[in-house]
């Protein structure tokens, strides 16, 4: 085969560069590792990135540091991220939040389809539709309600453009029911109003609602995702209690800077499988009612181009805007 001088030097630079890759990721991680984490402490996301990042660090052989950069659903921690060097070094757990903030605000401080590149899940966990410890019996009882009385009964949220908005919004339309949304400044004053009865449900975490259905100050209905939850195997799924096909889940994700070596990416993709599915790792994820997600990179990014084109549909369907 006769290459040209410029066909060699192609063919001598794709090699250079995946000579270059290849070292890169050997050598790397060469020093601490952050990942900034764009929710606040305690929180589901946060809990899932600590986790996993004492198991990251036994792997590297480096420092893991997790820090929290809360405020704009996200985006404050997203923008942090974006503007580091793509090395690797500092990447972004985020959570579905990214995908909602994608299809409803058209003036983020980034632009998530350029300034990122996918790197793998982390895990995902269904919501829990509840109601008061009086409320309907039954997700049948509450549609019916919502029927015989249009825009009356109440649901709230942790905010417009949050998790349980959309959540809501999707149950909704796919019930034919006409509801009011009530936001909220977080999930734990809409299920304070639902226990005391001023709104009739919420979508919510599992971890956020859980103590209160033990205790029986809520009434759970059922949950959003495609299979019951661990926590609670005798709760029927949505798609279960009559509405065909509805699933809905809250899940988390790994991002790194647009330009991170591609080998680099693929490393942390690789051992995150690892510590996600390790034993421990998936009982501590089990306690928060939450399944361990293992993709490769490319498959992370049509996942999350999937879910922002969903959360589009959702949105123009509901009216979702940010106000």
């Amino acid at each position: 085969m006769h290459f040209t001088r410029k066909g060699r030097f192609g063919v001598l630079f794709c090699l250079w560069l995946f000579l270059a890759g290849s070292a890169c990721a050997q050598t790397w991680p060469a020093k601490p590792v952050r990942i900034v984490v764009a929710f606040s402490p305690g929180g589901v996301t946060d809990i899932i990135a600590r986790t996993t990042a004492p198991k990251l660090a036994e792997l590297w052989g480096q420092p893991v540091v997790v820090e929290n950069r809360t405020g704009a659903g996200g985006s404050v921690g997203a923008m942090a991220v974006a503007r580091a060097p793509a090395d690797g070094y500092t990447l972004l757990v985020h959570s579905s939040g990214y995908a909602l903030n994608t299809a409803i605000n058209p003036t983020l401080p980034y632009d998530p389809r350029k300034d990122f590149v996918e790197v793998a899940p982390l895990a995902s966990q269904p919501m829990v539709l509840v109601v008061g410890a009086s409320g309907p019996a039954s997700v049948a009882e509450l549609v019916a309600a919502a029927r015989q009385h249009p825009g009356q009964v109440s649901y709230g949220s942790a905010g417009i453009g949050s998790g349980a908005h959309f959540n809501s919004e999707k149950f909704r339309i796919a019930a034919g029911i006409e509801v009011l949304h009530v936001p909220y400044k977080g999930g734990a004053e809409a299920i304070q109003d639902t226990i005391a009865g001023r709104i009739g449900f919420t979508f919510n975490t599992v971890t956020l609602a859980l103590p209160h259905i033990r205790e029986a100050r809520l009434r759970v209905l059922a949950v959003s995702s495609a299979q019951r939850s661990g926590l609670l195997p005798g709760t029927p799924t949505v798609a279960e209690s009559g509405i065909p096909g509805f699933e809905y889940t809250f899940w988390n994700g790994l991002w790194a800077p647009a330009g991170t070596p591609p080998a680099v990416v693929q490393k942390i993709s690789r051992d995150l499988a690892r510590v996600v599915t390790a034993p421990d790792v998936r009982e501590r994820l089990a306690t928060l009612g939450a399944e361990p997600m293992s993709m490769p990179p490319e498959e992370f990014a049509r996942f999350v181009r999937a879910e922002i084109a969903d959360a589009a549909r959702i949105a123009r369907a509901a009216g979702i805007r940010l106000q």
